[in-house]
């Protein structure tokens, strides 16, 4: 799994935030940026993550039926990247189920 990383957009996050580029709001009836939700980035994640886990299980089980193909040190990787891949989704589940925890128990 590569992570690749891409300079910040100024332009692009204040228009996502619904403003000029000045701070001020843009009129009710723009249209938001396609492409960039939160759903869709969610979506993506746990696409990859599935993905790489499913890996990992090919992988373990071509190592126990003794592919000559299949190295140890290649399975033990794979391992390893799902297992991080899977942590890290399930911290970001557990930040925001304790975000709406705390929205329910704010008083209005």
């Amino acid at each position: 799994m590569r992570v690749d990383l891409k300079p910040f957009d100024f332009a692009q996050a204040v228009a996502r935030a619904g403003l000029k580029p000045d701070g001020t709001p843009l009129a009710r009836g723009t249209q938001p940026v396609a492409g960039a939700s939160f759903q869709s980035a969610m979506t993506q994640a746990l696409g990859s993550v599935s993905r790489t886990q499913q890996q990992a299980q090919a992988l373990q089980r071509e190592l126990q039926l003794d592919n000559p193909a299949v190295s140890l040190e290649q399975t033990m990787i794979a391992m390893q990247k799902a297992q991080i891949g899977f942590q890290g989704v399930l911290a970001v589940r557990n930040r925001l189920v304790q975000a709406y925890s705390e929205i329910m128990n704010m008083q209005v």
